[in-house]
């Protein structure tokens, strides 16, 4: 059976380059891999890339974050459609640059996260989450230091939030039967890779 891999983490932790590196070393063991992310590549996506970095901006105003949660959500079902379910039939490992973790830990607080649930009950669940956990203070240093633009829920005390919005969550989807496991993202480049590929391993 075809595996759905997740690595979460804060802007900054490190999913990205760890979803290539995992890729990267199940293709060494002859296991096709694909690495995909969100917001994605698909239209909704893209329109979500743009918002993000202040594009398609309400003069004087911010974009609700109930509008957040729909494209978000959109964007998912529209994913899985394009790209991860052909992936998974064609017998390739996906591995997701993000997913519906996500959504509930930065836009999940109160009593948005029961509709955020709602949201996204149609989404696939993955067979394993990795979590990257990294302190928002490590994360932000990280992103300055690779040039990048500041986007939206990037300030600090908005990130420090978030971190918080990840044991919350991560901690109720393990306790409704989502296999997760929490790794220390700080580590260096490699031994975060290696931990990663370990975790995976008994899972394929």
């Amino acid at each position: 059976m075809s595996k759905r891999i997740v690595l979460e983490g804060l802007d900054g932790a490190g999913t990205t380059t760890q979803a290539r590196r995992l890729a990267d070393a199940l293709v060494a063991r002859g296991r096709a891999a694909h690495v995909t992310r969100e917001p994605s590549d698909g239209p909704v996506g893209r329109l979500l890339r743009e918002l993000l970095t202040g594009g398609h901006a309400i003069p004087g105003q911010a974009l609700d974050q109930a509008t957040f949660g729909l494209l978000f959500a959109a964007d998912r079902m529209d994913h899985v459609q394009r790209e991860v379910a052909p992936a998974l039939a064609a017998g390739t490992i996906v591995i997701s640059d993000r997913w519906y973790h996500s959504s509930l830990a930065y836009q999940g607080t109160g009593a948005e996260r029961s509709w955020i649930r709602t949201l996204n009950q149609r989404a696939r669940r993955p067979e394993l989450t990795i979590f990257l956990r990294v302190r928002p203070e490590v994360a932000a240093a990280r992103r300055v230091a690779a040039g990048r633009a500041q986007e939206l829920f990037e300030d600090l005390p908005m990130q420090a939030r978030v971190a918080a919005g990840y044991e919350v969550t991560l901690a109720e989807l393990a306790a409704a039967g989502e296999v997760i496991v929490t790794l220390d993202g700080e580590q260096p480049l490699d031994a975060v890779t290696a931990a990663i590929v370990a975790a995976v391993t008994p899972h394929l």
